[in-house]
Order: C-alpha cells, then sequence, then structure tokens
C-alpha cells in the first residue's frame, strides 16, 4: 500500500466586532473616575491640613464660622 503526505492549510481565528462608542465611554469614565479620586484625595489632605495649623477641630469650625459671618 503506498503512502502520501498532504499538506492542509488550516485557518484559525477569532473574529470579534469591537463598538467603538462604548469603549471610547469606558475610557471616559476610568478617566473620570480617575480624576475624582485625586480631587477626593487632595480635599482630605487640606482638610486634614486645616484642621493641624489651626489646632483641631473645634478651632477650625470656629475660625471657618468668622471667617464666613466677618
Amino acid at each position: 500500500m503506498l503512502r502520501t503526505n498532504a499538506a492542509v492549510k488550516v485557518k484559525t481565528g477569532n473574529r470579534q466586532k469591537v463598538n467603538v462608542g462604548t469603549e471610547v465611554s469606558r475610557a471616559g469614565v476610568v478617566t473620570l473616575a480617575i480624576a475624582a479620586g485625586l480631587v477626593g484625595a487632595w480635599v482630605i489632605t487640606a482638610f486634614v491640613a486645616g484642621m493641624v495649623a489651626s489646632g483641631g477641630l473645634v478651632p477650625m469650625i470656629s475660625n471657618w464660622f468668622s471667617a464666613v459671618i466677618g
């Protein structure tokens, strides 16, 4: 019996359609979340620094009221 070898081309692939609008929206949400986190960290840092500079929570509140009222 004769044996013959044959070359066979096999195509494999995974094609997916990506919605560009969804990806852009996702990137925008991530960017805004990072920015909000940075602003929030800055606010907490500023609050703590103000409390330390004024000598505690009660003096900071009284100083705030005197600054707002005049």
